[in-house]
């Protein structure tokens, strides 16, 4: 389905307001295709919000990419809470979901809600993700009818990585049946959109043609809604990235360039020169 022009409120939109979760469904029923980014701090955030990323994801990626941890398990909602406010002050457009991390969901829908909350209140998200099929799909139904929006995550689910084997392909075979009950599950409970992330090609498109709510893909293809990258993956920041990540640049070498010659110039004492001193 082609989009028409009142449909392209997602990404290349004019309007300066906040997407929201109806700009989703209404950008999924009209066949639009929309990127999603991760975020975790305010100037990158206001980057990607001035080149009209409609929607940011404060994700628990920041585990590794902002607290140098190895997985996404050890990172917390203290942790997690400042990023996320940080991102939603410094943006005026896009919408800003943040993770639920490890922990903080799975003991039961109150302590879904008070997690969420915490998001919401303290961390100003729009709306939070979480990861998981019909086992989450309580707490997913309680945060929705509390006011709380929900993204889903299936497919590899970084933190399940231990009960998954590691880091590997999921919903191949017989598995592909369990995941579409699981996608048709979060629907029903109330998410708005789900990530699929590391699931084969034609049983994402099948996923997608199937839920009224927008897919978003991660190494699922490219016949999902949408498709999210960890900025720094696809910026080429990251050391090592997966066989999905396209890389867009080579900031790794345009920093370690900058921070050479800075670095030289201080040490032959041609910085600061003139121009950049007082007198």
């Amino acid at each position: 389905m082609t989009a028409t022009p009142q449909s392209a409120t997602l990404y290349g939109g004019t309007s300066n307001r906040r997407i929201t979760v109806r700009d989703i469904a209404r950008a999924k029923h009209n066949g639009e295709r929309w990127p999603m980014l991760t975020a975790y701090d305010a100037l990158t955030a206001r980057v990607f919000d001035r080149a009209g990323i409609p929607v940011l994801l404060v994700g628990d990626s920041a585990a590794m990419v902002v607290y140098g941890h190895d997985s996404t398990v050890p990172v917390t909602v203290d942790d997690l809470v400042p990023l996320s406010a940080a991102v939603a002050r410094s943006t005026t457009r896009s919408m800003v979901v943040s993770d639920l991390p490890f922990g903080s969901y799975h003991g039961s829908t109150g302590q879904a809600l008070d997690s969420a909350a915490r998001f919401m209140k303290e961390g100003g998200a729009h709306a939070v993700k979480l990861e998981g099929g019909h086992r989450v799909a309580p707490q997913v139904e309680a945060l929705v009818g509390a006011g709380v929006p929900v993204m889903g995550h299936l497919g590899l689910t970084p933190q399940s990585v231990h009960t998954l084997g590691g880091y590997r392909v999921q919903g191949r075979g017989d598995e592909g049946s369990a995941l579409l009950a699981d996608a048709r599950e979060l629907e029903r409970a109330g998410a708005f959109a789900v990530v699929l992330e590391c699931v084969p090609a034609p049983l994402a498109a099948e996923i997608t043609a199937q839920l009224t709510i927008p897919t978003i893909g991660i190494g699922a293809g490219a016949r999902t809604d949408a498709q999210v990258l960890v900025w720094q993956d696809m910026a080429g920041l990251s050391p090592n990235v997966a066989k999905f990540v396209k890389t867009y640049a080579n900031l790794a070498e345009t920093l370690s360039e900058a921070v050479t010659e800075f670095a030289e110039e201080v040490v032959a004492g041609r910085f600061p020169d003139e121009e950049h001193s007082y007198s």
